[in-house]
């Protein structure tokens, strides 16, 4: 997939000139939904250079919905989203990697507009509407998400001195991956990749979180209390794996001492 491409600066130094841009979608079991998220991905007004699909052990039919429109299938058979993400990362050549679910729906404009929101930053993300509510909540799905993301956001940047950032939705610099990528944890089904790629990408780099950054996003993982719970926990889970290194005041002294993070 090939398109017009898009130059960015950081603040204070010389165009880098054109840079590519790799998608990144870590899937299992979710074929009809990959198959709608790239569909999006073809409908782009500035197309990715890359889309990598990581098969992380599907039984259904995902790598061959990928495959047949045009993606890039890479296998990875430990299991977990962490894994899964990682090695899609670490497969893209492109300079800017962004990253979304199988269930995300994303506007024409979604990869223009990362990149746009991507200058003077290491990486950007933003938040989510549901679109797949029951007819009665349907009305409340943005005031619904605002409320599950703005928690995420606000514990987030409480724990970690910055925004986190949000896995159905994100990008960053290529060079700032290949400066944490030894040091994110690959393993393991009970903690957060996303979180986990703020607590190392966040020290000392910038991260914007845009409002204006929407994408849509299944409420599935959220219709059941156990399920919510076990998120919860998951996330905390996360953030405590990393003390007493990245306890929140040491973090919040190091951010103060370094670059200002938007």
């Amino acid at each position: 997939m090939t398109g017009a491409r898009t130059s960015l600066e950081r603040p204070g130094q010389a165009p880098r000139g054109i840079l590519t841009v790799a998608v990144v979608i870590p899937v299992k079991d979710d074929a009809p939904l990959l198959a709608r998220c790239l569909r999006d991905l073809r409908r782009q007004t500035r197309p990715a250079d890359e889309v990598i699909v990581v098969d992380n052990g599907s039984a259904d039919e995902s790598a061959a919905v990928a495959a047949a429109a045009g993606a890039r299938v890479v296998p990875e058979p430990v299991p977990g989203i962490p894994a899964a993400a990682s090695t899609g990362y670490d497969a893209a050549t492109a300079d800017v990697l962004l990253r979304c679910d199988a269930d995300s729906r994303l506007p024409p404009d979604w990869i223009e507009r990362m990149l746009h929101s991507l200058n003077g930053v290491d990486a950007v993300t933003g938040p989510a509407v549901f679109y797949d509510l029951p007819p009665r909540l349907r009305p409340l799905r943005r005031i619904l998400a605002d409320v599950y993301l703005g928690a995420y956001a606000a514990t987030g940047r409480l724990a970690l001195g910055h925004a986190p950032l949000f896995g159905s939705n994100l990008g960053m610099r290529r060079a700032a991956w290949l400066e944490v990528r030894s040091s994110v944890h690959r393993s393991g089904t009970e903690l957060h990749d996303d979180l986990d790629l703020s607590v190392h990408l966040g020290v000392g780099r910038r991260i914007r979180w845009n409002r204006r950054l929407v994408v849509g996003i299944s409420s599935r993982p959220f219709r059941d209390r156990a399920a919510l719970s076990r998120r919860f926990r998951r996330g905390m889970r996360t953030i405590r794996m990393h003390w007493p290194e990245e306890y929140p005041p040491y973090r919040w002294a190091r951010r103060l001492r370094g670059p200002h993070r938007e």
